[in-house]
């Protein structure tokens, strides 16, 4: 069995494994190969991986050479031709990407996209929407300070006493709650908005504020992810959150539905009442955002505030993440790969099942193909 890790695009500085993770594998008499230079953003250098007893090559080998294959994000169409994998694994968000999806699948290459796991305790150790999400939550409560005219924390000096900072998190999923965190050990007043009711006591014990609406629809059924509200709970969460913005100095938003634009939470309206100064870290920048005004990868400067569009922050922090997610592959891994370094693919299994999403020529995972049969 030998399993390959490609180099990300320029703007990608993660790594699918460091050299410390693929020892793991190497200990299980896998074969790791390496593209030159793979690991350089994320401080992993091809010495390390070398001592680990993975071999380095070339792209064009690593492709050709790998029975399975390593890659945040996608091949492009014209790379999948040269794969001698049937196997690729990574993150490559099928719900978005239906054409790149169709064409994995004309190509008869068998691939798992973790995004798509479900959501659920067996599958924490694997989960990179999770690993990823919380360093990304943590990034942007730094990334708003950094940007912020004003103290985070309270302080009474000789000169006067410095008001701490408001900070409003929309969403309290695993980002909003480490922004929630880190925005608490740097001393700012939180409060937080979600359309699940249930997470109401993890936002307190944080210390922070929960922001309730009534009316939200069920998510208790969507395998962990959030669901698409009414119109008439919309107007409601609209009023409520125009209320709470026009205090918040600070406003994360992390608000995201699988395979759909994300939902506009902030109007241009709210954005005029926020005080000059403020800033909005928008990290559901990549489908959209949570404001009309959103650039993913860019930061836009309107009537006085700052909106931060980047919905991969995790890259800005490469080493951990780049662990972390590891780790997830490592635990996947283990899961395909039987004590004979064979590849076994069981289906009865819900993850193996729930994160395939093309297999002999075919688009078998239950939401990207119903997605694709409405298109």
């Amino acid at each position: 069995m030998t399993i390959g890790v490609l180099k990300e695009p320029d703007f990608e500085t993660r790594v699918s494994l460091l050299a410390e993770v693929a020892a793991l594998l190497i200990k299980q008499t896998v074969n790791i190969q390496i593209e030159d230079g793979a690991g350089e953003q994320a401080f992993c250098t091809n010495a390390d991986y070398e001592k680990a007893g993975a071999i380095i090559k070339t792209r064009a080998e690593v492709i050709e050479q790998s029975d399975i294959l390593l890659s945040i994000h996608p091949l492009s169409k014209s790379e999948i031709v040269n794969l001698k994998s049937e196997i690729l694994i990574g993150v490559y968000q099928p719900l978005n990407n239906q054409s790149l999806i169709q064409a994995y699948a004309a190509q008869g290459i068998t691939t798992f996209s973790l995004d798509m796991l479900p959501r659920t305790t067996r599958a924490q150790s694997m989960d990179v929407l999770s690993s990823q999400a919380n360093i990304a939550g943590y990034k942007s409560v730094l990334t708003a300070a950094n940007a912020y005219s004003r103290y985070f924390p309270m302080f009474m000096t000789a000169a006067g006493s410095v008001a701490p900072a408001k900070v409003l998190v929309l969403g309290a999923g695993v980002a909003g709650l480490q922004a929630v965190a880190t925005a608490k050990r740097l001393g700012a007043v939180v409060e937080v908005f979600d359309t699940r009711p249930a997470v109401k006591e993890e936002v307190q014990s944080l210390g922070a504020k929960f922001v309730e609406v009534e009316g939200a629809a069920d998510a208790s059924t969507a395998g962990g992810y959030a669901v698409e509200q009414t119109d008439e709970y919309k107007q409601k969460q609209q009023q409520k959150i125009a209320e709470t913005i026009a205090k918040s100095d600070i406003v994360i938003t992390t608000a995201q539905i699988p395979g759909k634009k994300a939902p506009i939470l902030i109007s241009e309206e709210m954005m005029q009442r926020m005080r000059k100064g403020a800033v909005i870290v928008d990290l559901a920048a990549s489908t959209g955002g949570n404001t009309p005004l959103t650039k993913n990868n860019e930061t836009v400067f309107q009537n006085g505030i700052t909106i931060i569009g980047n919905s991969n922050l995790q890259s800005t922090m490469p080493s951990d993440a780049s662990k972390l997610y590891g780790k997830n592959i490592f635990n996947f891994l283990q899961l395909i790969i039987n004590k004979e370094n064979e590849l076994q693919l069981n289906w009865e299994d819900e993850l193996v099942k729930g994160a395939c999403i093309t297999h002999q020529r075919r688009i078998v995972n239950e939401r990207v193909r119903a997605i694709d049969n409405r298109q």
